[in-house]
């Protein structure tokens, strides 16, 4: 409820997420209490348990929040190409400016999540953690430190290959611009150069969003893929 995307947004109050929580306590209690069953009786043995549930939380959230991650650095990274980097809004998640481009592909991404139901995948994955790794039962390691570090840098491929085609496009525009006034040095350059990449790169942009569904699904799949793998590691 704090590191999830969309159950983690600032937009769903607080009472909500206590709300859901308790639900899912009730829930999941009668399944998954039997083999659960918390031994520890000092305070310091209960303060290890939480932190490792608190742990297992942060991987189910932060795997998935990962892809939005990627897709609004796509969005930053073409707003700065479009010449729109004053162009901020504030973020509510974040309280931090952000780029208008960079907001619609988080929303753009958050639509696609919630219509693949992975809301529900990460419920479901939060169920069978306690199914594979008992209350406690955290194993850290650095195999999954560098597992957790390698997902991270992914991000950085996720937001190159979703800015790509924006980018060629407006780099193309930027070369042909420049041997243009070189040629003909009274050509008007700054004028019709940021004019000619702007509307080329909204069209680019136009056609490549239909292809981005499919794409953030592989995203998305994938990201669940790797916290199946994360808990197994930390059994």
């Amino acid at each position: 409820m704090t590191f999830a995307p969309f159950f983690g947004n600032a937009a769903l109050p607080n009472q909500v997420k206590a709300a859901l929580t308790l639900v899912l306590t009730v829930l999941l209690l009668p399944v998954y209490a039997a083999g659960n069953v918390a031994a520890a009786h000092s305070i310091g043995a209960r303060t290890a348990e939480a932190l490792s549930e608190a742990v297992i939380g942060l991987m189910a959230g932060i795997t998935t929040q990962f892809v939005f991650d990627g897709v609004e650095l796509a969005g930053q990274i073409l707003g700065f190409q479009f010449g729109f980097s004053l162009v901020n809004i504030i973020d509510p998640n974040t309280k931090v400016q952000t780029t208008v481009l960079g907001s619609f592909h988080e929303l753009f991404a958050l639509l696609v999540f919630m219509e693949l139901g992975i809301q529900r995948w990460l419920l479901r994955a939060i169920a069978e953690s306690f199914r594979l790794i008992p209350i406690g039962g955290f194993v850290g390691s650095k195999f999954l430190a560098s597992q957790l570090l390698h997902m991270a840098g992914a991000m950085w491929l996720i937001g190159a290959e979703i800015a790509f085609p924006v980018v060629l496009a407006t780099m193309v525009v930027d070369l042909t611009v420049g041997f243009v006034s070189k040629a003909s040095p009274q050509f008007p350059a700054m004028f019709f150069g940021i004019s000619a990449k702007v509307l080329l790169g909204l069209a680019v942009l136009y056609g490549a969003v239909a292809f981005w569904p499919d794409s953030l699904a592989h995203y998305f799949y994938h990201a669940l893929a790797d916290l199946e793998r994360l808990l197994s590691i930390a059994r």
